[in-house]
């Protein structure tokens, strides 16, 4: 993208105003998006995205700037110009960098440039034919269809110059049942780090049917009862909760300011000791995991929490200074136009010893929610509210009727504590994630798992 010359020069600009370090980050993107509404092409957007970031470093400081223009003479003045904010003496040794090859853990077999539209839109009405078609009640379907292959080059003062290439690709059902007086939606998002081929890989008309089983499901349910009650969460995107209220806490991006339940906790109990939590970028194939990171580090298995004791946080360059602690090959961005940051990627709760029939058996009373869907959180105090998409009552030991409108309002830290059961069916659930750093793709998963009690807000007393 950038020749090494160029990027060097860059790198020697950045640093001649006072900063110690500097980085350049280099962005080829192409992407594809395609939407289908009844059964017909709504939209189909193709785009592609070009642009460098410097970034400079003087001890804990920083300054970020970037452009689309990759004349050289542009560049090495936009890292004039940034480094200027970061003054001081001056660095006059000039930058050497040195190539490093990176072994890619997640195979391609079709590149999605490779693939023609027509192809990719016959997969799509297929789902949607398997939807429309589930019941009487279906009243609408959209499919959603995206594809991303993303090239980018990192290269710092410390002389490391490294490239990596990125391809992903993800399908969305949505749904909407309605009796004609009122509607439930349902949905299914499974994405991977894979080409075309992910088509052929998953069963298709299983997330198609399964979204308008949830819509149909949830239309026909009572609404949910409030309370306090025991709650049992499936797997897969059941774990967007600890993702959400546990996960960006232990991001370095909020416990090196100390704006986190968990900064300055390093072996404490958080939680009993059958929960172990572990952020995994190098799963293969999978949504979340990359090669290297965003400041080009080896992603890595980072065991966060291991039964119950916190042993560490996801840690990026600059949190690291903050916190004297090194990177975790944890950094992040959505693209040239946003400095990166630490960030989760794959995360999920390790899979405990009790079997999804103990958990519910060993329940008398309480909520079962199947599939989570959207909320909220403080990442301060990990206060959160989440929607179920599909809930049950759990009586006697047993999953009774279908509830609808519940949500799940608690504090993520004290949520933790009450995890009691921990299944042994880990699951994977695709999402994107936004912070600071833009919106990245991240794997949220957990087994079943069992909270001896959330408070779940809904429309009728228990």
């Amino acid at each position: 993208m950038l020749a090494q010359s160029v990027i060097e020069n860059i790198i020697d600009a950045a640093l001649s105003t006072g900063g110690d370090f500097a980085e350049v980050f280099a962005e080829d993107k192409v992407n594809s998006s395609i939407v289908l509404i009844g059964g017909k092409v709504e939209r189909s957007i193709s785009g592609k995205d070009f642009g460098i970031g410097v970034r400079i470093f003087k001890g804990t400081n920083s300054v970020y700037a970037y452009t689309n223009d990759h004349t050289e003479d542009r560049l090495i003045a936009m890292a004039k110009k940034a480094g200027q904010a970061l003054s001081g003496e001056g660095r006059t040794e000039a930058v050497k960098l040195q190539t490093e090859k990176v072994n890619t853990i997640h195979p391609v077999t079709f590149a999605p440039l490779d693939v023609a539209k027509s192809k990719k839109v016959a997969v799509m009405r297929d789902i949607y034919q398997v939807a429309k078609n589930y019941d009487q009640l279906i009243s609408q379907v959209t499919i959603g269809y995206n594809d991303v292959d993303q090239n980018v080059l990192i290269a710092n003062s410390e002389g490391r110059l490294v490239e990596d290439r990125r391809i992903r690709t993800r399908l969305s059902a949505q749904t909407v049942a309605s009796n004609g007086e009122e509607m439930q939606t349902g949905s299914y998002s499974p994405g991977a780090h894979k080409g075309f081929e992910l088509m052929e890989d998953l069963d298709l008309s299983y997330y198609g049917s399964e979204a308008a089983r949830i819509a149909v499901t949830m239309l026909k349910a009572d609404e949910c009862p409030s309370g306090q009650f025991p709650v049992i969460i499936d797997n897969d995107f059941g774990g967007v909760i600890f993702h959400e209220a546990c996960g960006h806490g232990l991001e370095a991006t909020s416990v090196a300011k100390g704006n986190s339940v968990f900064a300055g906790r390093l072996g404490e109990r958080v939680a009993p000791d059958i929960v172990t939590y572990i952020d995994d970028g190098t799963l293969p194939n999978e949504w979340g995991s990359q090669n290297i990171d965003d400041e080009g580090e080896k992603t890595r298995k980072n065991v966060l929490i291991e039964n119950g004791i916190l042993k560490g946080y996801l840690i990026d360059k600059l949190g690291g200074r903050r916190m004297g602690m090194p990177s975790t090959g944890s950094s992040r961005r959505e693209s040239y136009k946003f400095a990166p940051t630490s960030r989760m990627t794959n995360t999920f709760i390790a899979p405990g010893k009790s079997t999804p029939e103990e958990i519910i058996a060993n329940t008398e009373f309480g909520i079962y929610a199947k599939y989570m869907g959207g909320g909220s959180v403080n990442p301060a105090t990990a206060d959160y509210n989440f929607a179920v998409n599909e809930g049950y009552i759990v009586r006697n030991g047993k999953i009774a009727e279908p509830v609808r409108g519940a949500t799940l309002i608690g504090n993520g830290a004290k949520t933790l504590q009450k995890v009691d059961m921990v299944g042994n069916n880990l699951g994977h659930g695709q999402g994107m994630c936004g912070s600071v750093s833009g919106s990245i793709p991240a794997n949220v998963g957990q087994p079943m798992i069992r909270v001896s009690e959330i408070t779940v807000g809904g429309r009728r007393q228990a």
